[in-house]
């Protein structure tokens, strides 16, 4: 059997950095946004385990603009079509959120 815990509104559980996907934007939530902690990000894609990597550099990436990172090109060139909200896993040691899609 599996159980799930019931946990009442007066316990917060931590909040999850969530990463959206529009058709010509990536959108990452306050949480996604501070645990990277830069204004500039790298985009990768991983083909065979379908993750989108998200890293945070210096000036020589793309800007974060409020919550959104323009990545049209970045979805045409790995021809990636897809929407939806999907949780994130931030890796401290490479500054990174990983996102399974």
């Amino acid at each position: 059997m599996t159980f799930e815990i019931y946990k009442p509104r007066g316990e917060k559980a931590e909040k999850a950095p969530i990463v959206s996907f529009s058709k010509s934007s990536i959108v990452l939530n306050k949480i996604a946004r501070e645990k990277l902690g830069a204004q500039y990000v790298e985009l990768a894609y991983d083909q065979d385990s379908k993750t989108v990597r998200i890293r945070a550099v210096g000036e020589d990436g793309i800007q974060i603009k409020k919550t959104k990172v323009f990545g049209k090109g970045f979805f045409k060139y790995f021809g990636i079509n897809l929407k939806g909200r999907y949780e994130s896993i931030f890796d401290e040691k490479e500054k990174s959120l990983f996102v399974k899609i």
